[in-house]
């Protein structure tokens, strides 16, 4: 077994603002694990809110060699790699290796058949009037979310609102807003037919959803990263975000999407600003979500060969030569 990795940089079609900052590209690594003439691969974003970083990330892969040149399983890793970036990569490196060497799509492997999706596009956090014209410019995608930091977000959304009337609208919180705000936009935000608000609340000081109405669903984030959440996730939120990165890859999220749905809570799936081979996975647990939200692709000027391809506004099914 020969196990590589490569830290690549995908460049940002423009640059991208939240309420962290702006970027121009986005650095990702890429593992893969071949054996037997068959390759596998799986690729990771580490995020500093998460406290990861590319060396960081790729000291913990490092760490694993040794361990995983002698053949491991997926349900090992689970106990090898904390929920993170670095687990992410191999754990969808080896369910990639799996499907290769056996020759079997990762649909038949799940006994299930992939359909096209459609997928939000963000809008970059920007003065209500830049974003109002990013709205014009994308009036004819029926699904559009917004990046948000505080301040003028009323003001962000009712722009956004006049520049697409037609499109469904989320809203990206990013942790920005204080329980004060949230009680004066949340009113406003229903006349403005906003559909889902995700993360209002720094995670670990969201327990006040508890108390707060919630006329419009309120989407988990920051607040959810695997199984392990849920147990503070029931009684304050509506939905929760998925995402590969987070969960520590396919395993963990596919297990964490069954436990949601038990629960009764909504599914969302996002992802990481990267490439069409972080959104494969994620493309798998995303089917029969509430909301889809795997745009990364669409926001880089280059992309992964075989690439996911969208046609009138649908994420198409991904062929095995990409992942799976």
């Amino acid at each position: 077994m020969h196990i590589s990795f490569k830290v690549k940089s995908w460049p940002i079609r423009g640059s991208f603002t939240i309420s962290r900052g702006s970027k121009t590209q986005v650095d990702v690594i890429q593992v893969e694990i071949s054996e037997n003439g068959a390759i596998g691969r799986g690729e990771c974003v580490p995020y500093t809110r998460y406290n990861e970083t590319i060396d960081s990330t790729l000291t913990e892969l490092e760490d694993l060699l040794p361990t995983l040149k002698k053949g491991i399983t997926r349900e090992q890793l689970q106990d090898l790699l904390p929920s993170g970036a670095a687990r992410n990569a191999v754990d969808c490196a080896l369910w990639d290796l799996e499907c290769k060497q056996n020759k079997q799509a990762i649909w038949d492997n799940l006994a299930t058949a992939p359909r096209s999706l459609v997928t939000a596009f963000t809008l970059s956090l920007d003065s209500p009037e830049n974003m109002k014209q990013a709205a014009i410019e994308n009036a004819f995608r029926p699904l559009l979310k917004l990046k948000l930091g505080g301040g003028e977000d009323l003001a962000r959304v009712a722009a956004v609102r006049e520049g697409s009337p037609n499109a469904k609208i989320i809203l990206d919180a990013n942790e920005a807003w204080t329980p004060e705000l949230y009680k004066e936009l949340v009113p406003e935000l229903v006349k403005l037919g906003v559909a889902m608000i995700e993360q209002p609340f720094p995670a670990g000081e969201d327990k006040i959803l508890e108390t707060l109405p919630r006329p419009i669903p309120i989407c988990a984030d920051e607040s959810c990263h695997d199984r392990s959440s849920l147990s503070e996730i029931y009684g304050r939120y509506d939905m929760i975000n998925i995402k590969t990165d987070k969960t520590g890859g396919l395993t963990e999220a596919l297990a964490l999407k069954q436990d949601a749905e038990k629960a009764g809570l909504q599914i969302m799936v996002g992802c990481m600003l990267s490439s069409s081979l972080s959104m494969a996975p994620a493309f798998v647990v995303a089917q029969g979500a509430d909301i889809i939200d795997l745009d990364g692709p669409l926001l880089l000027s280059d992309d992964i060969q075989y690439g996911f391809e969208f046609e009138n506004n649908h994420m198409l099914p991904f062929s095995s030569k990409l992942w799976g």
